[in-house]
């Protein structure tokens, strides 16, 4: 079996490299054809969370991938995954009175957490930092445009915070991450999510 790695934007390639890394096999999901092809895994990269979300739309994966995440499939959101992840999205003040403001989430939903999206501002509130996430110490943390998660439900266990706000969460097989692990040579994140 492989993971696959949902390659309609974003940073898909770095976790594609990521896997290889781990001594996982990956392939590149771009379209319902694709789903035709074995995969246990799936990995939801960072990027433009409205696009991939209309992409996964237009592209018939949406209803499909919601099926497989709630019936057990592991997978692994990163920044923008994360949100395609959430049952909520809080949005910036902007979003919440735009016209299309329904159609900017949520997409997959099967992850019981709320997000806010942009929390640390635009590109220039991007930031680095180490933090312990679960069992594992001192792990990079690279913050690009990133959500954090507002509030979580009860099955949902955080873990990590940075400021007193979780950014990293699992619910079952599910794991949402607000930063981006692919980019770090870090790979221990890589690693325990190719063996779930």
């Amino acid at each position: 079996m492989a993971t696959a790695v949902l390659a309609l934007q974003g940073a898909f390639e770095e976790h594609e490299r990521a896997l290889a890394d781990v001594g996982e096999a990956s392939f590149e999901l771009r379209s319902a054809a694709d789903l035709a092809r074995p995969f246990d895994r799936l990995v939801l990269p960072g990027g433009e969370s409205t696009v991939q979300g209309k992409l996964l739309r237009e592209e018939g994966l949406l209803s499909p991938l919601r099926e497989r995440i709630a019936a057990g499939m592991p997978v692994l959101g990163t920044c923008a995954g994360l949100i395609l992840l959430a049952r909520a999205v809080e949005g910036d003040g902007s979003r919440k009175s735009a016209p299309d403001a329904a159609q900017t989430g949520p997409w997959i939903g099967t992850l019981d957490v709320v997000v806010k999206r942009n929390a640390y501002g635009r590109q220039l509130g991007s930031f680095h930092t180490e933090g312990q996430l679960g069992d594992l110490a001192h792990v990079p943390m690279t913050f690009i445009r990133a959500p954090f998660v507002a509030s979580a439900g009860p099955a949902v266990d955080v873990l990590a915070t940075v400021d007193g706000r979780a950014v990293a969460v699992r619910q079952g097989a599910q794991i949402g991450l607000a930063f981006h692990p692919e980019l770090d040579a870090d790979r221990r994140i890589h690693k325990s999510f190719a063996k779930l």
